[in-house]
């Protein structure tokens, strides 16, 4: 099935990507970007092919979307391509389906030009831009922490190493584990809902701008959350505090309203920033299991995190990411 549906997903790219053809010269063969169970990416040339996970909301999907590909929005995340007039969804071998422009990637070789300060000033714009009157889902960060954990424990029953983990994520609010929705005084906004380096593209225009993509789990939420990841690794110490302070400063001078203008912005960051930590661990044990090996550096780092939250008293597990 995978193979047919990468060399469909490869034909439909191919199709947007070159509708008159390639002249004399023979087109250039489809690339697999990406194959995983929530993703199947394909290029050609210009042009990106997406098969969603197959357990994937449509009608959400289609949804974020529209959210995508409405105006206002050209500045902050990149838009899909019509994979027929009128419509941005397609079906392929029972997967959802969608058409992307192509864009340049952040360079994982080149750590120090990572463009923390572009990430900072577009989820700003994000957490700002005034959302659809209706119809738009939930943000799904919570849910796919959830979603961490679960794998976690299918994948190590009754490991007791994995208990610190269980511990941190037990001692998280219901909200913050997608059990419950967010409680009051905590404002919604348009939330990207899983934002890391690999979710910005150079955009492919002349313009050649920093966007974010992969809506699949865009939706309204505590814009905190956005700022959970990079807020978890400065925390464990995987982030530098220089780095963080440059995305932290450029979100606040976008105007972000995750946090507060100056002052200290952890009150606002430790639930989302200790969920993260909890996720990002989960898969790190589920991700060994699957390959027969022990966590490796960096993600002992973060299992070694959820260890000294789990081990914080309750009175302090609230104030503290580490």
């Amino acid at each position: 099935m995978t193979t047919a549906l990468v060399r469909a997903l490869g034909d439909l790219a191919h199709r947007a990507a070159h509708p008159a053809g390639c002249g004399p010269r023979p087109c250039p063969p489809p690339a697999v970007l990406a194959e995983r169970d929530d993703g199947i990416v394909v290029r050609s040339g210009p042009v990106v092919a997406k098969a969603h996970a197959a357990d994937t909301d449509t009608a959400a999907l289609s949804a974020r979307l529209r959210l995508a590909a409405g105006p206002g929005r050209e500045d902050v995340l990149l838009a899909p391509l019509p994979v027929a007039p009128g419509r941005h969804l397609t079906e392929l071998h029972g997967r959802p389906v969608t058409l992307w422009p192509h864009g340049d990637p952040v360079d994982p070789g080149d750590p120090d030009a990572a463009p923390w300060e572009a990430a900072g000033a577009l989820l700003a714009r994000l957490h700002r831009t005034e959302a659809p009157a209706a119809g738009l889902p939930a943000m799904r960060g919570p849910v796919k922490a959830a979603l961490a954990v679960d794998r976690m424990r299918a994948a190590r029953p009754a490991d007791p190493a994995v208990e610190p983990v269980l511990t941190a994520w037990r001692g998280l609010p219901g909200w913050a584990r997608g059990a419950a929705g967010s409680p009051a005084g905590r404002e919604r906004h348009l939330c990207h809902g899983d934002l890391h380096l690999g979710q910005l593209v150079r955009h492919p225009g002349p313009h050649g701008r920093w966007l974010l993509i992969d809506v699949d789990d865009a939706g309204l939420g505590d814009p905190a959350w956005d700022l959970a990841r990079p807020a978890a690794w400065y925390a464990a110490g995987l982030l530098p505090p220089d780095v963080w302070f440059r995305f932290l400063d450029a979100y606040r001078a976008g105007g972000g309203p995750a946090v507060p203008a100056d002052g200290d912005p952890w009150p606002a960051l430790d639930v989302p920033a200790r969920a993260l930590t909890v996720q990002t661990a989960a898969l790190a044990w589920a991700k060994s299991a699957a390959e027969g090996r022990t966590p490796d550096e960096v993600e002992q780092v973060v299992i070694d995190a959820c260890a000294r939250i789990a081990s914080l008293p309750p009175e302090l597990a609230a104030e503290h990411t580490s």
